[in-house]
């Protein structure tokens, strides 16, 4: 994998270690931030695990050759000079110049992730979670001619699931999203006041509905805030709005951005008022969006390094046909209605689509709030890795600047948890990377030797939400088609060999038996129509005779991998006091 458009060249220009001894330096500028200090101690450490000697970091210029320049203080010490200035706030710089490594980066974290570059695509370190890693031994190394120059098309990168709240990981994968993001010593990340769904966090309904019922959605000549919002063309909530909104920003001083957006609902205000503008504009985004550029005009002369961002999201998907996004608003747009058995370019997703490309040529800063896993049934099957790539160059190729992939983001042990976050962290880096070739370098990497039989157990659900027809929404029933008796068993097989090729390894054995949950859940929540089915076409059951041996066996292992929820609503513990049933 490469981060940027060119690969380490065969010359051997930089000799790092042979045999047990440090043959480079590493070296930084005596005003170094916090975070190229750190960078440049994560290159010594993983150089050491790597090679075996330890790696000094030092301020010492020395004589050139043989050094790893790291950050842009030291970069000014090399033969080849770069211009520091032009660098993109994440943009990396990773380069020979003679015999020096030049390790550069813009803005707080650009130095820390073009060190991260330069030990997973030269060197070949890979962290595939928060506790499993890749990390070669080369006692002696060298490093051909490189000169990568990258700067990755999304300023937002967030791949939104448990496994990735480890700020550890998140940085090493360069990821800088709220939750998946490093920590103030990695560069920090992107920070919002508020995350989304803020109306009611700014006009609380206890605080001001009695005196100002008029500040809340009418809805049938009523105003109310049961299922509702606000009322979008009141100047007077405005103006209460921005002085909530304010205080908030003061208490946060770190945010960058600052969410304004629609409940959780449907239930946009119809008074007079609010219904001609979204007359006048084609739908209720047009009054969302009226307000909000109101808002981020009215807080911009305090807080310039401030974004309001607010949703496109069910009722305000469509595009208004009138107003643009003032220069400091963020639009979101949610895919939440899409299919995610085919890309969103696919027909089926056609409505999506046309609402992206008009959203694209009016926002100048156009997020997309995806959706990975399936919200109803965390642990079921969810054949959604194909479409993973495909949607975010589609998200690029359309200038959208930020993506949020919402997945199982409440529990350890969702279905395929750890290789959707590590390929969603790699793809949003860099978009033109080899989808196939990522999947299969971490079944390699995590499964180890049952890794054929993992790929081949994902490859069979792909084929069997294609050749069904599902939609493969983010509330997929448990009763979908494409989890067919003939797809469990064949799964089965498969993670039973899979099982079989990692006996030698307690971790791997572990790993295979977490990615056997999905298979044994569906199984378990529609037992009876399952059994009944293979009782009359006379097919082996693998399973155990008893519901309660397999609910077992699936609480057993559940419980040994942290699992806490079930689905976004039901806890485990729940679900387990029911017998693994929803009711």
């Amino acid at each position: 994998m490469v981060a940027g458009p060119a690969a380490p060249r065969l010359s051997a220009a930089v000799k790092i270690a042979r045999g047990g001894e440090a043959l480079a330096r590493i070296v930084i500028a005596h005003d170094a931030s916090e975070t190229e200090r750190f960078a440049a101690d994560e290159l010594a450490l993983f150089l050491h695990i790597v090679t075996g000697p330890d790696f000094p970091v030092s301020e010492d210029r020395g004589p050139s050759g043989g050094r790893l320049l790291v950050g842009p203080g030291a970069a000014r010490l090399a033969a080849a000079k770069i211009d520091l200035a032009s660098l993109a706030p994440e943009e990396i710089v990773v380069r020979t110049a003679g015999n020096d490594v030049i390790l550069v980066g813009g803005g707080p974290r650009g130095t820390l992730y073009a060190v991260y570059a330069f030990l997973e695509d030269v060197v070949g370190c890979r962290w595939w979670t928060g506790t499993a890693s890749r990390i070669p031994w080369k006692p002696s190394l060298s490093i051909g001619e490189i000169d990568i120059r990258f700067n990755p098309p999304l300023e937002y990168r967030e791949p939104y699931w448990y496994v990735a709240f480890d700020h550890v990981w998140a940085a090493r994968n360069k990821a800088n999203g709220t939750r998946a993001g490093g920590d103030a010593l990695r560069g920090g990340r992107q920070t919002y006041e508020g995350f989304v769904h803020t109306f009611y966090g700014l006009i609380p309904p206890e605080r001001y509905f009695a005196a100002h019922p008029e500040w809340f959605s009418e809805i049938e000549g009523q105003r109310t805030t049961k299922n509702a919002q606000l009322c979008l063309t009141n100047e007077d909530m405005r103006r209460e709005l921005v002085m909530n909104l304010k205080e908030k920003l003061r208490a946060n001083p770190t945010a960058t951005i600052a969410s304004v957006s629609q409940n959780d609902c449907f239930g946009n205000c119809a008074c007079p008022l609010c219904r001609a503008v979204d007359e006048e504009e084609g739908g209720p985004a047009g009054s969302l969006l009226r307000f909000v550029n109101a808002v981020a005009a009215d807080i911009e002369a305090e807080f310039p390094h401030v974004a309001v961002d607010t949703l496109a999201y069910q009722y305000t998907r469509k595009p208004p046909r009138l107003v643009r996004p003032r220069p400091n608003v963020i639009v979101r747009l949610c895919s939440i209605e899409c299919s995610f058995a085919r890309p969103l370019d696919d027909p089926r997703n056609k409505s999506f689509f046309d609402d992206l490309d008009g959203w694209s040529k009016i926002a100048g800063r156009l997020y997309i709030w995806d959706y990975t896993t399936n919200f109803s049934h965390y642990v079921q099957p969810h054949p959604n890795l194909g479409v993973l790539a495909p949607n975010i160059r589609l998200f690029v190729n359309r200038s959208v600047r930020g993506v949020f992939e919402q997945g199982a983001y409440q529990s350890w042990g969702s279905e395929m948890a750890e290789l959707r976050a590590w390929m969603l962290a790699k793809l949003l880096w860099d978009p033109r990377l080899d989808e196939v070739r990522l999947r299969e370098e971490f079944l390699a990497g995590y499964y180890g030797p049952a890794s054929r039989h993992m790929e081949r157990y994902l490859d069979l659900l792909e084929k069997a939400v294609g050749k069904s027809g599902d939609p493969l929404g983010c509330y997929s029933p448990d009763d979908a088609k494409f989890l067919s008796l003939d797809t469990l068993l064949r799964s089965w097989r498969s993670l039973e060999a899979a099982k079989r090729k990692a006996r030698r390894s307690s971790e791997y054995t572990r790993r295979v038996r977490r990615a056997s949950l999905p298979a044994a859940y569906v199984v378990l929540t529609r037992w009876d129509s399952l059994r009944e089915e293979a009782g009359k076409t006379g097919r082996a059951w693998p399973w155990p005779g008893k519901r309660e041996e397999l609910l077992a066996w699936f609480l057993e292992a559940a419980r040994d991998e942290g699992m806490t929820m079930i689905s976004e609503w039901q806890p485990l513990a729940d679900w387990a006091a029911k017998g693994g049933r929803r009711k």
